[in-house]
C-alpha cells in the first residue's frame, strides 16, 4: 500500500498597518487563496515589532511564505496561489 504524497505545510504571514486601504484589499485576498488552498495564515501589524515597522514601513501590505518576502502592494492572487502550491 502507497501513501499518499504530503507537502509541507507552509508558514503564511500577512504584514500590514491600521488603516491601510492596500492592507485591507490584500487581507481578502490572502484570506480567499489560503481557504482554497488549505494553508493557514496569520496576520501581524508592523507597529508592534519596530524591527518590522523599519523594515517594511514603505511596502506593506507584505506577502511572507516561510519567512521570505514574495509580495507586496498589490497582492496577486494567481501568483499567491503558485507559490502555496510549490
Amino acid at each position: 500500500m502507497t501513501q499518499p504524497e504530503t507537502r509541507p505545510q507552509h508558514h503564511l504571514v500577512l504584514l500590514t498597518k491600521p488603516d491601510c486601504h492596500l492592507c485591507e484589499a490584500a487581507r481578502r485576498t490572502v484570506a480567499a487563496v489560503a481557504a482554497e488552498t488549505g494553508v493557514p495564515w496569520e496576520e501581524k501589524s508592523i507597529l508592534d515589532d519596530p524591527a518590522l515597522e523599519a523594515r517594511f514601513a514603505e511596502e506593506i501590505p507584505v506577502v511572507m511564505i516561510d519567512g521570505v518576502q514574495r509580495d507586496f502592494w498589490h497582492i496577486d492572487p494567481e501568483r499567491l496561489r503558485r507559490l502555496l502550491s510549490a
